[in-house]
């Protein structure tokens, strides 16, 4: 199994922190981002690491790690940096966005599913919410899974409370067979939507959200299948999340979050 950690964003929202380097590089805790996912991934068994960079790309530097360049961060998003790696398509694979930190625990979940494509939810969202926003109806977007287990609508934003059933966050699974089908369905996608929008996002296939092409695949026919969970992660998608989470990690309430000390 693989892992491909997704970094090339410029992170804008993070800017007071990050106009001179990728989010995932953000420290936290005396380790980056980045470099704790690594640390997690070959704990959890998984030695081949592929990191696809972009922005200040110079930053992101560490040993027995591959890297892959997306050039074009700045017009496009993270179908297309996912993509940059399918040289490296041929085994299962675990996608994580270089903003978060995760427990150990949903990794090594997503490691023993055996479906196609598996989605790490979290089902405890709001708390998390209400701990950084004050407010569960702000930076949301639609996840609704049906009484199999698989999601059948995703990504789009600011919808009803009745339509998210969970938290997408970032941290998937796909079978190397689910790739082969994933580029099946971007090569036939990719010239009708090159200029018009392809899923919920309104985003062109080009600039396309993971959630688009989740999306794609559901209705594509594919079993999309949520892996749910009671909180396990946290993401830096702002300054003040960045900010809170630094906070959180002295007075302790980062535990009602990662349940696994960190060191």
């Amino acid at each position: 199994m693989k892992a491909i950690i997704l970094a090339a964003g410029q992170g804008t929202r993070l800017k007071k922190y990050t106009q001179d380097r990728p989010k995932g590089m953000l420290d936290f805790m005396g380790k980056t981002v980045i470099e704790r996912q690594i640390k997690t991934y070959r704990s959890a068994g998984i030695s081949d690491i592929i990191i696809v960079k972009g922005f200040a790309g110079e930053k992101i530097d560490y040993a027995g790690v591959k890297y892959c360049d997306n050039s074009d961060y700045a017009t496009t998003n993270m179908v297309e940096s996912l993509l940059k790696a399918k040289d490296e398509f041929d085994d299962d694979i675990i996608v994580s966005y270089a903003d978060i930190v995760f427990d150990q625990k949903l990794l090594q979940a997503l490691i023993q599913n055996e479906n196609d494509y598996v989605v790490a939810v979290d089902d405890n969202w709001q708390e998390y919410w209400l701990h950084r926003y004050g407010q569960v109806d702000f930076d949301t977007e639609s996840l609704e899974i049906d009484e199999e287990g698989s999601i059948v609508s995703i990504g789009t934003e600011s919808p009803n409370l009745e339509e998210i059933d969970s938290r997408y966050i970032g941290l998937l699974k796909f079978s190397a067979k689910g790739m082969e089908k994933i580029l099946e369905i971007i090569e036939r996608d990719r010239e009708e939507y090159l200029d018009k929008p392809w899923k919920q996002s309104g985003k062109t296939l080009s600039n396309a959200y993971m959630t688009d092409l989740l999306q794609a695949l559901s209705d594509s026919g594919e079993k999309i299948k949520a892996h749910r969970f009671i909180n396990g992660w946290i993401e830096f998608d702002t300054n003040e999340d960045y900010e809170k989470a630094c906070e959180w990690a002295e007075d302790g309430t980062i535990k009602k979050f990662l349940h696994e000390a960190l060191d």
